[in-house]
């Protein structure tokens, strides 16, 4: 938002930095959320550089920056974090909504452990990670749910291609144990999960990716997986608006939310048919 601010008056980081008597790198880093302020006067004295005087949103800005100081949650899995993956748990935790298409693997926020364990264990050695790392990071995508599982739960739309729902991961057990869940969660108020078939000839996009509504005035994010494993997070409008109206498309090609449980009832048949 700040740096919005600043460019939307044509203004550079030294002009400010100058004027208010910061080191252009110091605004640099805040903006980039490399960095908090201390001091809320320093966010007012920004505040009042660019002229911003709606009420609401100067006291939401002063409330993000009062809980930018406490520590977050998820700090103590940091360790055993890539950098854009710390930063994004920080937003899913605030979102307003969240909305997110998955070609792949079953969407995390719907995963059971035993198929988060599984996942991670499958890939121990060719990732080259230890099991440290693989308990942490399972115990932290089950704290994760409780976003939209407990007090004040966020909406959330997810869209999954069949594949990913009917890729066995762990085992047979594994996959049932996950298609009740997902039953599970789909039937509250709140959740709406979407499959795409693989027979649809709609649009289907290669890359998994989540849309975050946040508070207003902040904007809409859209995060996504690099093929190195990176996550990738931006507010950009124009990568924001590509990513939105993938999703509409990909809404529009799947299946119907009422159809859903018929497709886990028909993949759950299929794992147990080939187990036996």
């Amino acid at each position: 938002m700040l740096e919005k601010m600043r460019t939307d008056r044509n203004e550079s980081r030294e002009e400010v930095a100058a004027t208010l008597g910061f080191s252009a790198e110091k605004l640099w880093r805040l903006e980039r959320g490399r960095t908090g302020l201390p001091n809320a006067g320093d966010l007012k004295a920004l505040l009042n550089h660019y002229e911003v005087s709606d009420e609401e949103t100067v006291d939401e800005l002063l409330k993000i920056h009062r809980e930018s100081l406490s520590q977050g949650w998820w700090v103590p899995y940091n360790p055993h974090l890539q950098k854009g993956m710390r930063d994004y748990v920080g937003l899913e935790t605030d979102a307003v909504s969240i909305s997110a298409w998955q070609p792949n693997l079953i969407f995390g926020l719907l995963q059971t452990k035993n198929y988060a364990q599984a996942l991670l264990e499958g890939a121990k050695t060719v990732d080259e990670i230890t099991t440290e790392f693989i308990d942490s990071n399972v115990e932290l995508r089950m704290s994760r749910k409780k976003v939209i599982t407990e007090d004040e739960p966020r909406p959330l739309w997810v869209i999954m291609a069949e594949d990913a729902i009917r890729s066995t991961i762990g085992s047979t057990a594994v996959m049932v144990e996950q298609y009740e869940e997902i039953q599970r969660l789909a039937a509250l108020d709140h959740i709406t999960v979407q499959i795409l078939p693989a027979s649809s000839t709609g649009f289907r996009g290669s890359q998994n990716f989540a849309l975050l509504e946040q508070h207003d005035p902040l904007p809409k994010l859209v995060q996504a997986d690099h093929v190195n494993g990176q996550c990738w997070v931006t507010d950009k409008k124009p990568e924001v608006g590509k990513f939105t109206r993938r999703f509409d498309a990909l809404r529009a090609a799947a299946l119907a939310p009422h159809e859903t449980p018929r497709i886990l009832k028909e993949a759950r048949k299929f794992q147990e048919e080939r187990k036996s």
